[in-house]
């Protein structure tokens, strides 16, 4: 038990002075930003406004969490001290309960530290893609939605549907959501990727196995300040009346916008909302989370070339599998994780398998370091 609070005493310390998440830096830096806000023109520039505000917040709340870890460390401390030494038994009971809740506490934030990338912080836009497989991968599609939903709902992060379209018969052929929590980038950025499921298929008369893929892709929410620069000359827009499963017309009215990126070619579309205007809005969102995703993965490409290592995507690169038959497993390939209870996986219990790929990750950085 003193071993406990000895070792849980100690980490506060080592890991706030670490590079990761230097403490003393990030308050300097809250200070700097601060005197920023103070300064008369400081709305002059309501963007760049907003982006030191939301700066300021992110930084303070995750200093706020650390102080606090470290003040409760030591409050435990004590009492296990005061407990030991009149013999207390009920008070150490207390303070071990305490304790086991306390290293819950410290393994999210040992998962949080893996999060120093330049856009983990921010909020996440994933799109869904049904792939091979008809009417079984589009149902697949749908429950992968909701078991981000699920898991967004376990965070505490909320959730919008950006621009869903329906399959004919079950499911969807495509989605895009956006989750909005700190570090929701950070932690989903692990889950891009394919996607298989092996199951008896209900849509198959014969009730035969079937093996259904999707396409998970995860890019950061852009920031309105400095991250894409879109000249508009480069922008076709088009709008059309939204439709509902099947493709039929569900509005009289066109109000569904679909943007192309003439120099990438990149397509988006939004008809989610009632208004033309916020359909525009949000696939012009969606639009800038793609162009910074295409320049992150130029960057990780290049600096891959560099090192003489392979990077692959799209649907070359398999994830994970889930089988629920003949048998019941969930097992990411990249750090090999697996667990059997694949109810609870697709009922949002994801945080395992977060956790697993980012120390398979810092592992391999560390061998190659």
């Amino acid at each position: 038990m003193r071993h406990v609070i000895t070792s849980l005493s100690s980490l506060p310390a080592s890991l706030s002075s670490s590079t990761v998440f230097d403490i003393p830096t990030q308050e300097t830096n809250v200070k700097t930003l601060e005197e920023e806000t103070l300064r008369p023109d400081f709305w002059s520039d309501p963007l760049r406004a907003q982006h030191v505000m939301r700066q300021l917040t992110e930084i303070n709340d995750r200093i706020e969490t650390w102080r606090s870890f470290e003040q409760r460390t030591r409050e435990l401390k004590d009492l296990f001290d005061l407990a030991e030494a009149e013999g207390d038994e009920e008070l150490l009971t207390d303070v071990t309960s305490s304790v086991v809740e306390l290293k819950a506490q410290l393994d999210e934030l040992e998962l949080s530290l893996a999060l120093g990338g330049p856009y983990d912080s921010r909020y996440a836009i994933v799109a869904i893609h049904a792939g091979a497989g008809g009417t079984d991968s589009m149902d697949w599609a749908e429950m992968l939605l909701r078991m981000y939903l699920r898991w967004a709902e376990r965070r505490g992060y909320s959730t919008a549907i950006l621009d869903m379209t329906p399959g004919e018969e079950a499911g969807v052929k495509s989605v895009t959501l956006e989750v909005t929590g700190p570090y929701a980038y950070g932690y989903l950025r692990s889950e891009r990727g394919v996607h298989r499921l092996v199951r008896l298929s209900p849509f198959d008369a014969a009730h035969a196995r079937h093996t259904s893929f999707a396409l998970l892709e995860v890019m950061p929410e852009a920031d309105e300040v400095g991250d894409v620069a879109i000249n508009p000359d480069d922008l076709r827009i088009d709008v059309f009346r939204a439709s509902g499963s099947g493709g039929q017309n569900v509005q009289k009215n066109s109000t569904a916008v679909r943007i192309t990126h003439i120099p990438t070619g990149i397509v988006v579309s939004c008809q989610n909302e009632r208004s033309q205007h916020r359909n525009k809005e949000m696939a012009l969102k969606v639009l800038t989370a793609r162009l910074l995703e295409l320049d992150i993965q130029r960057h990780a490409e290049e600096q891959a070339r560099i090192k003489g290592q392979h990077v692959s995507a799209g649907w070359g690169n398999q994830i994970r599998s889930y089988v629920l038959h003949p048998y019941k497993m969930v097992k990411d390939h990249r750090s090999d994780y697996e667990t059997s209870n694949a109810e609870a996986v697709l009922d949002g219990d994801l945080d395992p398998f977060i956790k697993a790929y980012q120390q398979a990750t810092l592992g391999r950085e560390g061998e190659g370091a």
